[in-house]
Protein backbone atom coordinates (compact mmCIF):
# COMPACT_ATOMS: atom_id res chain seq x y z
CA UNK A 1 0.00 0.00 0.00
CA UNK A 2 1.70 3.56 -1.08
CA UNK A 3 2.22 5.76 1.55
CA UNK A 4 -0.01 8.56 1.64
CA UNK A 5 1.47 10.90 4.75
CA UNK A 6 1.24 14.07 3.40
CA UNK A 7 5.40 15.52 3.81
CA UNK A 8 5.94 19.53 4.94
CA UNK A 9 6.56 21.61 2.48
CA UNK A 10 10.20 22.78 2.65
CA UNK A 11 11.15 25.86 3.56
CA UNK A 12 11.33 28.49 0.49
CA UNK A 13 15.11 29.37 -0.09
CA UNK A 14 14.46 33.24 1.39
CA UNK A 15 13.15 32.07 4.88
CA UNK A 16 15.85 28.83 5.07
CA UNK A 17 18.77 31.45 4.92
CA UNK A 18 16.89 34.59 6.36
CA UNK A 19 19.15 35.63 9.38
CA UNK A 20 22.35 34.79 6.51
CA UNK A 21 20.74 37.14 4.06
CA UNK A 22 20.23 40.07 6.89
CA UNK A 23 23.68 39.92 8.40
CA UNK A 24 24.81 40.16 4.67
CA UNK A 25 22.36 43.07 3.90
CA UNK A 26 24.09 44.66 7.35
CA UNK A 27 27.69 43.79 5.78
CA UNK A 28 26.89 45.50 2.56
CA UNK A 29 25.05 48.45 3.92
CA UNK A 30 28.91 48.95 6.34
CA UNK A 31 30.45 48.64 2.80
CA UNK A 32 27.96 51.04 1.24
CA UNK A 33 28.53 53.36 3.72
CA UNK A 34 32.28 53.38 4.12
CA UNK A 35 32.94 54.00 0.47
CA UNK A 36 30.52 57.16 0.48
CA UNK A 37 31.66 58.62 3.63
CA UNK A 38 34.87 58.16 2.25
CA UNK A 39 34.03 59.99 -1.30
CA UNK A 40 33.08 62.74 0.27
CA UNK A 41 35.60 65.52 1.02
CA UNK A 42 35.07 67.60 4.55
CA UNK A 43 33.01 69.43 5.44
CA UNK A 44 29.82 69.36 3.59
CA UNK A 45 26.90 72.08 3.45
CA UNK A 46 24.56 70.14 5.96
CA UNK A 47 26.22 71.63 9.07
CA UNK A 48 29.07 69.29 9.67
CA UNK A 49 31.69 71.49 10.87
CA UNK A 50 29.18 72.67 13.36
CA UNK A 51 28.42 69.18 14.37
CA UNK A 52 32.30 68.23 14.21
CA UNK A 53 33.20 70.95 16.94
CA UNK A 54 30.36 69.94 19.21
CA UNK A 55 31.66 66.40 19.11
CA UNK A 56 35.08 67.46 20.25
CA UNK A 57 33.90 69.99 23.07
CA UNK A 58 32.09 66.86 24.42
CA UNK A 59 34.85 64.44 23.68
CA UNK A 60 36.94 66.63 26.58
CA UNK A 61 33.80 66.89 28.79
CA UNK A 62 33.00 70.54 27.89
CA UNK A 63 28.58 71.02 27.77
CA UNK A 64 28.14 73.99 26.19
CA UNK A 65 26.10 76.84 27.95
CA UNK A 66 25.40 79.15 25.11
CA UNK A 67 26.78 79.90 21.59
CA UNK A 68 30.23 80.26 20.68
CA UNK A 69 32.76 80.92 18.21
CA UNK A 70 34.37 77.19 16.80
CA UNK A 71 36.75 76.02 19.20
CA UNK A 72 40.34 76.02 18.34
CA UNK A 73 41.11 72.35 18.38
CA UNK A 74 38.07 72.35 15.75
CA UNK A 75 38.95 75.09 13.87
CA UNK A 76 42.59 73.17 13.08
CA UNK A 77 40.96 70.33 11.80
CA UNK A 78 38.77 72.73 9.67
CA UNK A 79 41.25 74.32 7.87
CA UNK A 80 43.27 71.52 6.97
CA UNK A 81 40.22 69.24 6.15
CA UNK A 82 37.27 71.79 4.52
CA UNK A 83 37.08 71.75 0.47
CA UNK A 84 35.15 74.62 -0.96
CA UNK A 85 33.83 72.09 -3.25
CA UNK A 86 30.77 71.83 -1.57
CA UNK A 87 29.19 75.59 -1.49
CA UNK A 88 31.42 77.15 -4.77
CA UNK A 89 31.52 76.59 -8.07
CA UNK A 90 35.57 76.76 -9.62
CA UNK A 91 34.96 79.76 -11.57
CA UNK A 92 34.90 81.76 -8.59
CA UNK A 93 38.68 80.54 -7.86
CA UNK A 94 41.64 81.90 -10.37
CA UNK A 95 42.67 79.81 -13.23
CA UNK A 96 39.12 77.89 -12.18
CA UNK A 97 41.01 75.88 -9.90
CA UNK A 98 40.04 74.73 -6.17
CA UNK A 99 42.38 75.89 -3.75
CA UNK A 100 44.72 72.59 -3.19
CA UNK A 101 44.58 70.33 0.04
CA UNK A 102 47.64 71.78 2.22
CA UNK A 103 49.00 68.37 2.44
CA UNK A 104 50.15 68.34 -1.53
CA UNK A 105 51.94 72.15 -0.91
CA UNK A 106 55.60 72.88 -0.79
CA UNK A 107 56.03 72.58 3.28
CA UNK A 108 57.29 75.98 3.61
CA UNK A 109 53.92 77.18 2.63
CA UNK A 110 51.95 74.96 5.10
CA UNK A 111 52.45 76.59 8.51
CA UNK A 112 50.81 80.05 6.93
CA UNK A 113 48.14 78.29 5.15
CA UNK A 114 46.54 76.46 7.51
CA UNK A 115 46.95 79.25 10.38
CA UNK A 116 45.42 81.74 8.31
CA UNK A 117 42.22 79.31 6.88
CA UNK A 118 42.10 78.04 10.86
CA UNK A 119 41.45 81.79 12.18
CA UNK A 120 39.03 82.00 9.80
CA UNK A 121 36.91 79.02 11.04
CA UNK A 122 37.49 80.43 14.74
CA UNK A 123 35.35 83.41 13.70
CA UNK A 124 32.06 81.19 12.76
CA UNK A 125 29.72 81.32 15.91
CA UNK A 126 28.70 77.70 15.99
CA UNK A 127 24.41 78.04 15.87
CA UNK A 128 23.96 73.77 16.79
CA UNK A 129 25.69 74.28 20.07
CA UNK A 130 22.36 73.54 21.80
CA UNK A 131 21.49 70.25 19.96
CA UNK A 132 21.29 67.44 22.60
CA UNK A 133 23.99 65.60 23.66
CA UNK A 134 23.18 62.07 23.19
CA UNK A 135 25.15 61.58 19.57
CA UNK A 136 28.02 63.58 20.55
CA UNK A 137 28.97 62.01 23.49
CA UNK A 138 28.75 58.76 21.89
CA UNK A 139 30.67 60.17 19.16
CA UNK A 140 33.31 61.90 21.38
CA UNK A 141 33.79 58.09 22.93
CA UNK A 142 34.28 57.22 19.60
CA UNK A 143 36.50 59.68 19.22
CA UNK A 144 38.88 59.14 22.12
CA UNK A 145 38.81 55.49 20.39
CA UNK A 146 40.65 56.64 17.35
CA UNK A 147 43.25 58.43 19.05
CA UNK A 148 43.66 54.82 21.06
CA UNK A 149 44.17 53.62 17.86
CA UNK A 150 46.72 55.73 16.73
CA UNK A 151 44.69 57.82 14.51
CA UNK A 152 45.32 61.72 14.03
CA UNK A 153 45.10 64.16 11.41
CA UNK A 154 42.55 63.78 8.72
CA UNK A 155 42.37 59.84 9.55
CA UNK A 156 40.84 60.62 12.38
CA UNK A 157 38.19 63.23 11.13
CA UNK A 158 37.36 60.63 8.67
CA UNK A 159 36.85 57.64 11.62
CA UNK A 160 34.69 60.18 13.14
CA UNK A 161 32.81 59.98 9.81
CA UNK A 162 33.07 55.99 9.68
CA UNK A 163 30.73 56.36 13.30
CA UNK A 164 28.03 56.44 10.92
CA UNK A 165 28.97 52.47 9.85
CA UNK A 166 28.48 51.11 13.01
CA UNK A 167 25.03 53.31 13.04
CA UNK A 168 23.69 52.40 9.53
CA UNK A 169 24.74 48.65 10.05
CA UNK A 170 22.72 48.33 13.22
CA UNK A 171 19.85 50.62 11.78
CA UNK A 172 19.48 47.68 9.16
CA UNK A 173 19.51 44.93 11.96
CA UNK A 174 17.11 46.86 14.17
CA UNK A 175 14.32 47.19 11.06
CA UNK A 176 14.92 43.39 10.14
CA UNK A 177 13.69 42.78 14.30
CA UNK A 178 11.03 45.36 13.84
CA UNK A 179 9.78 43.76 10.86
CA UNK A 180 10.19 40.34 11.91
CA UNK A 181 7.97 41.63 15.13
CA UNK A 182 5.59 42.58 12.62
CA UNK A 183 5.60 40.42 10.31
CA UNK A 184 6.71 37.10 12.25
CA UNK A 185 7.17 33.57 10.21
CA UNK A 186 4.10 32.38 11.15
CA UNK A 187 1.46 30.75 8.50
CA UNK A 188 -1.61 30.91 10.74
CA UNK A 189 -4.75 32.29 9.77
CA UNK A 190 -4.65 34.88 12.18
CA UNK A 191 -1.13 36.20 9.52
CA UNK A 192 -0.06 36.90 6.69
CA UNK A 193 0.92 33.90 3.90
CA UNK A 194 4.21 32.53 4.78
CA UNK A 195 6.34 33.99 1.56
CA UNK A 196 4.38 37.68 2.05
CA UNK A 197 6.54 37.62 5.54
CA UNK A 198 9.29 36.79 5.02
CA UNK A 199 9.78 39.24 1.87
CA UNK A 200 8.03 41.92 4.22
CA UNK A 201 11.28 40.93 6.58
CA UNK A 202 13.75 41.37 4.15
CA UNK A 203 12.91 44.19 1.71
CA UNK A 204 12.34 46.21 4.76
CA UNK A 205 16.35 46.12 5.70
CA UNK A 206 17.72 45.60 2.29
CA UNK A 207 15.81 49.09 1.52
CA UNK A 208 17.82 51.07 4.01
CA UNK A 209 20.79 49.25 3.47
CA UNK A 210 20.56 50.54 -0.01
CA UNK A 211 19.03 53.75 0.23
CA UNK A 212 20.58 56.81 -1.38
CA UNK A 213 20.64 58.60 1.48
CA UNK A 214 23.92 61.62 2.17
CA UNK A 215 22.96 62.05 5.77
CA UNK A 216 24.50 58.02 6.03
CA UNK A 217 27.93 59.96 5.15
CA UNK A 218 28.14 62.95 7.02
CA UNK A 219 28.73 63.56 10.99
CA UNK A 220 25.68 64.54 12.21
CA UNK A 221 22.87 63.33 14.81
CA UNK A 222 20.32 62.07 12.44
CA UNK A 223 21.28 58.32 12.03
CA UNK A 224 21.33 58.06 15.75
CA UNK A 225 17.63 59.69 15.86
CA UNK A 226 16.38 57.01 13.63
CA UNK A 227 17.71 54.21 15.74
CA UNK A 228 16.49 55.72 19.25
CA UNK A 229 13.18 55.64 17.64
CA UNK A 230 13.23 52.63 16.09
CA UNK A 231 13.74 50.44 19.37
CA UNK A 232 10.53 53.15 20.81
CA UNK A 233 8.83 51.74 17.76
CA UNK A 234 9.74 48.36 17.96
CA UNK A 235 8.67 48.62 22.30
CA UNK A 236 5.02 50.03 21.45
CA UNK A 237 4.59 46.93 19.00
CA UNK A 238 5.63 44.38 21.82
CA UNK A 239 2.69 46.58 23.93
CA UNK A 240 0.14 45.71 21.69
CA UNK A 241 1.20 42.09 21.40
CA UNK A 242 1.50 41.79 25.04
CA UNK A 243 -1.72 41.44 27.27
CA UNK A 244 0.02 43.00 30.67
CA UNK A 245 3.17 44.77 30.15
CA UNK A 246 5.45 44.48 32.34
CA UNK A 247 7.14 46.97 34.11
CA UNK A 248 10.65 46.17 32.88
CA UNK A 249 8.45 46.77 29.20
CA UNK A 250 7.72 49.98 30.69
CA UNK A 251 11.46 50.92 31.76
CA UNK A 252 12.43 50.08 28.81
CA UNK A 253 10.18 51.67 26.74
CA UNK A 254 10.78 54.51 29.06
CA UNK A 255 14.29 54.66 28.00
CA UNK A 256 14.08 54.20 24.72
CA UNK A 257 11.58 57.52 24.45
CA UNK A 258 14.31 59.43 25.95
CA UNK A 259 16.99 58.57 24.04
CA UNK A 260 15.00 59.97 21.22
CA UNK A 261 14.26 63.23 22.82
CA UNK A 262 18.00 63.38 23.35
CA UNK A 263 19.62 62.73 20.28
CA UNK A 264 17.14 64.89 18.33
CA UNK A 265 14.18 67.95 19.52
CA UNK A 266 12.50 67.49 16.07
CA UNK A 267 11.45 63.91 17.28
CA UNK A 268 8.86 65.62 19.37
CA UNK A 269 6.28 64.87 17.25
CA UNK A 270 6.55 61.48 16.73
CA UNK A 271 7.26 61.08 20.60
CA UNK A 272 3.97 62.88 21.44
CA UNK A 273 2.10 60.24 19.35
CA UNK A 274 3.57 57.45 20.17
CA UNK A 275 2.82 58.61 23.91
CA UNK A 276 -0.54 58.61 23.13
CA UNK A 277 -1.32 55.26 22.13
CA UNK A 278 0.89 54.30 24.81
CA UNK A 279 -1.41 56.04 27.36
CA UNK A 280 -5.23 54.77 25.40
CA UNK A 281 -3.06 51.34 25.50
CA UNK A 282 -2.63 51.73 29.45
CA UNK A 283 -6.37 53.03 29.34
CA UNK A 284 -7.97 50.11 27.92
CA UNK A 285 -6.25 47.70 30.02
CA UNK A 286 -7.09 49.59 33.02
CA UNK A 287 -10.77 49.42 31.97
CA UNK A 288 -10.30 45.88 31.63
CA UNK A 289 -9.22 45.01 35.04
CA UNK A 290 -5.25 45.15 35.21
CA UNK A 291 -4.84 48.12 37.23
CA UNK A 292 -1.79 47.09 39.05
CA UNK A 293 0.11 45.36 36.29
CA UNK A 294 -0.82 48.49 34.26
CA UNK A 295 0.09 50.88 36.61
CA UNK A 296 3.88 49.64 37.16
CA UNK A 297 4.36 49.73 33.22
CA UNK A 298 3.20 52.94 33.11
CA UNK A 299 5.07 54.32 35.95
CA UNK A 300 7.84 52.67 34.84
CA UNK A 301 7.48 54.69 31.42
CA UNK A 302 6.49 57.65 32.63
CA UNK A 303 9.37 58.23 35.30
CA UNK A 304 12.09 56.89 32.41
CA UNK A 305 11.04 58.68 29.50
CA UNK A 306 10.33 62.27 31.51
CA UNK A 307 12.79 62.57 33.88
CA UNK A 308 15.80 62.98 31.44
CA UNK A 309 13.50 64.65 28.65
CA UNK A 310 12.61 67.35 31.07
CA UNK A 311 16.11 67.71 32.54
CA UNK A 312 17.35 68.71 29.41
CA UNK A 313 14.62 70.77 29.37
CA UNK A 314 15.53 72.26 32.33
CA UNK A 315 18.58 72.54 30.91
CA UNK A 316 17.82 74.37 27.82
CA UNK A 317 15.65 76.83 29.46
CA UNK A 318 18.35 77.67 31.52
CA UNK A 319 21.06 78.27 29.29
CA UNK A 320 19.65 79.09 25.82
CA UNK A 321 16.24 80.85 27.05
CA UNK A 322 13.90 78.11 26.00
CA UNK A 323 12.67 74.72 26.75
CA UNK A 324 13.87 72.85 23.07
CA UNK A 325 16.92 75.24 22.72
CA UNK A 326 16.25 76.45 19.05
CA UNK A 327 16.24 79.81 20.13
CA UNK A 328 19.42 81.03 19.58
CA UNK A 329 19.71 79.68 16.15
CA UNK A 330 16.82 80.91 14.87
CA UNK A 331 17.83 84.26 16.38
CA UNK A 332 21.03 83.93 14.89
CA UNK A 333 19.68 82.56 11.76
CA UNK A 334 17.50 86.11 11.21
CA UNK A 335 13.98 83.51 11.63
CA UNK A 336 11.25 85.31 13.12
CA UNK A 337 8.03 83.85 14.02
CA UNK A 338 4.87 85.49 12.09
CA UNK A 339 2.11 86.92 13.30
CA UNK A 340 -0.82 84.56 13.01
CA UNK A 341 -2.70 86.45 10.14
CA UNK A 342 0.12 86.27 7.74
CA UNK A 343 0.19 82.09 8.18
CA UNK A 344 -2.37 81.69 5.77
CA UNK A 345 -0.55 83.34 2.81
CA UNK A 346 2.15 81.17 2.71
CA UNK A 347 1.95 79.56 -0.42
CA UNK A 348 1.63 75.37 1.02
CA UNK A 349 -1.59 76.04 0.62
CA UNK A 350 -1.36 76.15 -3.25
CA UNK A 351 -1.55 73.10 -5.03
CA UNK A 352 1.95 73.96 -6.41
CA UNK A 353 3.07 74.73 -2.89
CA UNK A 354 2.05 71.85 -1.47
CA UNK A 355 3.60 69.80 -4.36
CA UNK A 356 6.67 71.55 -4.04
CA UNK A 357 6.89 71.12 -0.39
CA UNK A 358 5.97 67.41 -0.36
CA UNK A 359 8.59 66.64 -3.02
CA UNK A 360 11.19 68.89 -1.54
CA UNK A 361 10.75 67.20 1.37
CA UNK A 362 10.40 63.41 0.76
CA UNK A 363 13.46 64.20 -2.59
CA UNK A 364 15.74 64.89 0.79
CA UNK A 365 14.29 62.23 2.75
CA UNK A 366 15.67 59.26 -0.07
CA UNK A 367 18.62 61.28 -0.60
CA UNK A 368 19.95 63.74 1.64
CA UNK A 369 20.72 67.40 1.21
CA UNK A 370 24.47 67.79 0.38
CA UNK A 371 25.46 70.55 -2.29
CA UNK A 372 28.20 69.90 -4.59
CA UNK A 373 29.85 72.73 -6.79
CA UNK A 374 26.66 74.80 -5.59
CA UNK A 375 23.47 73.04 -6.33
CA UNK A 376 22.15 70.43 -4.93
CA UNK A 377 23.80 67.07 -5.52
CA UNK A 378 20.70 65.66 -7.12
CA UNK A 379 19.90 64.21 -10.88
CA UNK A 380 16.83 66.07 -12.02
CA UNK A 381 13.59 64.53 -11.72
CA UNK A 382 14.93 62.31 -9.35
CA UNK A 383 13.22 64.02 -6.35
CA UNK A 384 10.20 64.03 -8.32
CA UNK A 385 10.06 60.24 -9.27
CA UNK A 386 10.94 59.16 -5.38
CA UNK A 387 8.04 61.65 -4.06
CA UNK A 388 5.25 59.77 -6.60
CA UNK A 389 6.52 56.10 -6.08
CA UNK A 390 6.45 56.83 -1.97
CA UNK A 391 3.29 58.14 -2.58
CA UNK A 392 1.88 55.09 -4.92
CA UNK A 393 2.66 52.91 -2.52
CA UNK A 394 1.50 54.65 0.73
CA UNK A 395 -1.82 55.28 -1.10
CA UNK A 396 -1.47 51.22 -1.97
CA UNK A 397 -1.20 50.21 1.75
CA UNK A 398 -4.07 52.74 2.80
CA UNK A 399 -7.01 50.31 2.63
CA UNK A 400 -5.59 47.46 4.20
CA UNK A 401 -4.19 49.99 7.18
CA UNK A 402 -7.14 51.35 7.52
CA UNK A 403 -9.62 49.46 6.15
CA UNK A 404 -13.21 50.22 7.35
CA UNK A 405 -14.66 46.81 6.81
CA UNK A 406 -12.63 45.98 9.95
CA UNK A 407 -15.25 47.48 13.16
CA UNK A 408 -11.85 47.51 15.52
CA UNK A 409 -9.56 49.36 13.30
CA UNK A 410 -8.48 51.85 15.98
CA UNK A 411 -4.93 51.55 16.56
CA UNK A 412 -5.28 52.11 20.53
CA UNK A 413 -7.92 48.84 20.64
CA UNK A 414 -6.05 45.68 22.35
CA UNK A 415 -7.21 42.38 20.54
CA UNK A 416 -5.46 39.64 17.91
CA UNK A 417 -8.83 39.42 15.46
CA UNK A 418 -8.40 39.61 11.98
CA UNK A 419 -10.07 41.80 9.62
CA UNK A 420 -10.91 39.81 5.89
CA UNK A 421 -10.05 41.07 3.03
CA UNK A 422 -11.10 38.13 0.98
CA UNK A 423 -12.87 40.25 -2.00
CA UNK A 424 -9.48 41.88 -2.97
CA UNK A 425 -6.21 40.74 -3.40
CA UNK A 426 -4.50 42.68 -0.27
CA UNK A 427 -2.63 41.01 2.22
CA UNK A 428 -4.81 40.16 5.31
CA UNK A 429 -3.12 41.82 8.61
CA UNK A 430 -4.10 41.10 12.20
CA UNK A 431 -5.32 43.82 14.31
CA UNK A 432 -1.79 43.78 15.93
CA UNK A 433 -0.07 44.20 12.37
CA UNK A 434 -2.89 46.84 11.65
CA UNK A 435 -2.29 48.84 14.63
CA UNK A 436 1.72 49.10 14.19
CA UNK A 437 1.57 50.13 10.50
CA UNK A 438 -1.40 52.67 11.62
CA UNK A 439 1.12 54.35 14.64
CA UNK A 440 3.68 54.14 11.25
CA UNK A 441 1.25 56.65 9.04
CA UNK A 442 0.68 58.38 11.90
CA UNK A 443 4.52 59.30 12.87
CA UNK A 444 5.43 59.75 9.42
CA UNK A 445 2.75 62.18 8.67
CA UNK A 446 2.99 64.33 12.46
CA UNK A 447 6.63 64.78 10.69
CA UNK A 448 5.21 65.98 7.66
CA UNK A 449 2.87 67.96 9.34
CA UNK A 450 5.39 69.73 11.66
CA UNK A 451 7.88 70.32 9.67
CA UNK A 452 5.05 71.61 6.96
CA UNK A 453 4.04 74.11 10.29
CA UNK A 454 7.02 75.37 10.92
CA UNK A 455 8.12 76.47 6.77
CA UNK A 456 4.27 78.57 7.31
CA UNK A 457 5.39 80.23 11.17
CA UNK A 458 8.15 81.54 10.51
CA UNK A 459 9.80 84.78 8.13
CA UNK A 460 13.13 83.52 6.79
CA UNK A 461 14.44 87.03 6.40
CA UNK A 462 17.67 86.70 4.72
CA UNK A 463 18.16 83.52 5.24
CA UNK A 464 19.64 81.49 2.49
CA UNK A 465 17.95 78.47 2.99
CA UNK A 466 14.67 78.33 3.69
CA UNK A 467 14.39 82.05 2.35
CA UNK A 468 11.31 84.43 1.88
CA UNK A 469 11.77 83.23 -1.51
CA UNK A 470 11.33 79.61 -1.40
CA UNK A 471 9.84 79.42 2.41
CA UNK A 472 9.67 75.86 2.68
CA UNK A 473 11.99 73.28 4.96
CA UNK A 474 13.30 70.76 3.17
CA UNK A 475 15.36 68.70 4.95
CA UNK A 476 14.20 65.17 5.26
CA UNK A 477 16.92 63.88 7.56
CA UNK A 478 15.80 66.26 9.74
CA UNK A 479 12.37 63.00 10.08
CA UNK A 480 14.64 60.35 10.44
CA UNK A 481 12.97 59.58 14.01
CA UNK A 482 10.35 58.07 11.39
CA UNK A 483 12.19 56.49 8.89
CA UNK A 484 11.99 52.85 10.69
CA UNK A 485 7.88 53.22 10.43
CA UNK A 486 8.15 54.74 7.03
CA UNK A 487 10.02 52.45 5.16
CA UNK A 488 7.58 49.69 6.99
CA UNK A 489 4.63 51.46 5.42
CA UNK A 490 6.65 51.86 1.49
CA UNK A 491 7.65 48.06 1.73
CA UNK A 492 4.20 46.88 2.73
CA UNK A 493 2.61 48.74 -0.20
CA UNK A 494 5.30 47.24 -2.35
CA UNK A 495 4.20 44.21 -1.06
CA UNK A 496 0.61 45.08 -1.30
CA UNK A 497 0.93 46.23 -5.40
CA UNK A 498 2.97 42.87 -6.21
CA UNK A 499 -0.16 40.70 -4.24
CA UNK A 500 -0.95 38.76 -7.06
CA UNK A 501 2.61 37.49 -8.08
CA UNK A 502 4.91 34.96 -6.59
CA UNK A 503 7.29 35.19 -4.46
CA UNK A 504 10.47 35.03 -6.60
CA UNK A 505 8.87 37.54 -8.52
CA UNK A 506 8.57 40.28 -5.30
CA UNK A 507 12.14 39.24 -4.43
CA UNK A 508 13.18 40.17 -8.37
CA UNK A 509 11.50 43.30 -8.22
CA UNK A 510 12.97 44.13 -5.01
CA UNK A 511 16.59 43.46 -5.96
CA UNK A 512 15.46 45.78 -9.32
CA UNK A 513 15.20 48.32 -7.15
CA UNK A 514 17.67 48.22 -4.75
CA UNK A 515 20.19 48.01 -7.90
CA UNK A 516 18.70 51.21 -9.35
CA UNK A 517 18.66 52.96 -5.95
CA UNK A 518 22.97 52.03 -6.05
CA UNK A 519 23.00 52.86 -9.91
CA UNK A 520 21.56 56.11 -9.06
CA UNK A 521 23.74 57.05 -6.16
CA UNK A 522 26.91 56.57 -7.97
CA UNK A 523 25.74 58.53 -11.09
CA UNK A 524 24.70 61.35 -8.66
CA UNK A 525 27.76 61.22 -6.18
CA UNK A 526 30.48 60.40 -8.44
CA UNK A 527 31.93 63.63 -9.24
CA UNK A 528 32.75 64.04 -4.85
CA UNK A 529 35.08 60.54 -5.45
CA UNK A 530 37.56 63.06 -7.83
CA UNK A 531 38.10 65.30 -4.82
CA UNK A 532 41.86 65.67 -3.80
CA UNK A 533 40.20 66.50 -0.70
CA UNK A 534 38.78 63.18 0.33
CA UNK A 535 39.94 59.69 2.28
CA UNK A 536 40.96 58.40 -1.05
CA UNK A 537 43.53 61.02 -1.79
CA UNK A 538 45.02 61.54 1.95
CA UNK A 539 48.57 61.42 2.25
CA UNK A 540 50.53 58.63 3.62
CA UNK A 541 52.48 61.05 6.39
CA UNK A 542 49.30 62.92 7.93
CA UNK A 543 50.46 66.77 8.80
CA UNK A 544 50.26 66.73 12.76
CA UNK A 545 47.04 68.24 14.68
Amino acid sequence: MANTTLKPTPAPFFELHEKKIVLLLCVLAAVHVFIFSAGFPFFNNVDEGMHFDLVLRYARGDVPRQIELISTNAGAYLGLMSSHEFYEAADAFPGKQYPAPLWTLPPETVPRLWTARSEIWQTEYNYEISQPPLYYALSGLWWHMGGWFGLHGGRLAYWLRFFNIVLVSSLVWLAYATARLIFPNDSSSESPSAPDSVFLRLAVPACLAFMPQSAFYSIGNDTLSAICFGIAFLLIVLWFRTDTPSAGLGIATGLAFAATCLSKMTNIPILAVATLVVLFKARRDIQAGKSRETALSLAGFLICAELPSLAWIAWCRAHFGDITGSAPKAHFLGWTIKPFAQWWHHPIFSPSGLWTYLSGELGTFWQGEIWWHGPRLCLPGTDYIFTLVSFVLLAAALPSIVSVRCPRFSVFRSGGNNCENAADHRPNLTLTQRKALQLALACFLAELAFFGLMSIIYDFHNCPNPSRDHPYFEAGRMMFGALIPFILLFVYGLNCVLSRVGTIIKFVTLIAMVTAMLALEIATDRPAFASPYNWYHLPQKELAT
